[in-house]
């Protein structure tokens, strides 16, 4: 069990070094090949924020835990909601664009839905049990596909000389020799990082006699969403909420469409103890972080509905804990 918490630990510890690494060396070798910041911000950066889970999911799929797999998306998408975008919210409120809320929040709702329909297999098609097939992980890579071209044209369309853009990504600057040791090393301390991890957890959600669904929804989704929400807060207090904002929006969007897309790929995803309970709160997080933003056509999330974000987290936690 020791050595279980160990392996959890440092593995945790290699994934985010890892991800952080791998960020700034491949945003300077995008820089030094003239993409500009704001691209690398809605890409690099991007994916740097989902790196952790897309490692965990991906070994998660290679070593036939599934449940930890999905389990680790679905939490941590509601960890950001409910409890990024709520402490954000209670620290500063958060005013939302008009484009957001028409564009990218309905996008969150949209991948949402569309694993709530891929998890729901048994009662729409009478399948044995609810898996994530090889083709529902081809669809949502072509979903998030579709993400990606509208994230460039997108960028394509902003004033190159905004200076909101330019500040979006605090790339580094730093020689290709460096940049490049820093994405093999980065991408070492994923690979290995990841594969620590999934052991560890797997090893402890055995120990404990749970299952690894509640291990992934809880320990690993709290795990690898802590740096966004230090950095989501740390913003905010700096005045600028809107990072929380976007790095929610990105993060949950890959997360759907890449993460289980490439693990669903790899290997198909029997949900195991990932009910409908989860589903529910999954999509009824992002229909509230879409309604708090229209509530009173303020296009704000305030202390309040902050507030309620946060505790309707610790609500579904408690109801996690005592179905055990």
């Amino acid at each position: 069990m020791i050595l279980s918490i160990i392996f959890l630990v440092v593995g945790l510890v290699l994934i985010l070094g890892g991800a952080n690494f791998l960020t700034d060396g491949a945003s300077a070798i995008a820089k030094r090949m003239g993409i500009s910041d704001l691209v690398v911000g809605l890409t690099v950066v991007a994916f740097g924020t989902s790196a952790p889970e897309l490692a965990i999911s991906v070994f998660s799929a290679v070593n036939g835990s599934s449940e930890l797999a999905v389990g680790n998306v679905v939490g941590s998408n509601i960890f950001n909601v409910l409890v990024i975008i709520g402490v954000t919210a209670m620290v500063v409120p958060m005013k939302i664009q008009r484009s957001v809320m028409i564009n990218e929040i309905p996008l969150v709702i949209l991948s949402s839905v569309a694993l709530v329909v891929m998890s729901n297999g048994p009662w729409l098609d009478g399948v044995p049990s609810a898996v994530i097939t090889r083709v529902d992980g081809l669809l949502l890579l072509l979903f998030f596909a579709i993400f990606m071209r509208y994230t460039f044209s997108q960028a394509k369309s902003a004033a190159p000389s905004d200076p909101a853009a330019a500040n979006a990504s605090a790339v580094p600057k730093m020689p290709v020799w460096r940049s490049v040791l820093y994405v093999v090393g980065g991408l070492a301390a994923l690979v290995y990082g990841g594969d620590r991890f999934v052991a560890g957890a797997s090893d402890i959600a055995s120990a404990l006699g749970v299952s690894e669904a509640v291990i992934g929804l809880t320990i690993v989704a709290t795990g690898t969403s802590l740096p966004e929400l230090a950095t989501s807060v740390a913003a905010a207090l700096k005045g600028q909420p809107g990072i929380a904002l976007g790095n929610v929006i990105g993060s949950n969007i890959f997360n759907i469409f890449m993460v289980l897309g490439v693990s669903a790929t790899i290997s198909p995803l029997p949900l195991g103890n990932v009910g409908n309970m989860d589903m529910g709160v999954l999509v009824g997080s992002a229909l509230m972080f879409w309604v708090f933003g229209w509530l009173f056509g303020t296009r704000t999330i305030t202390r309040v509905e902050g507030s309620v974000l946060v505790l309707g987290y610790i609500a579904y936690v408690t109801a996690l804990v005592c179905a055990l």
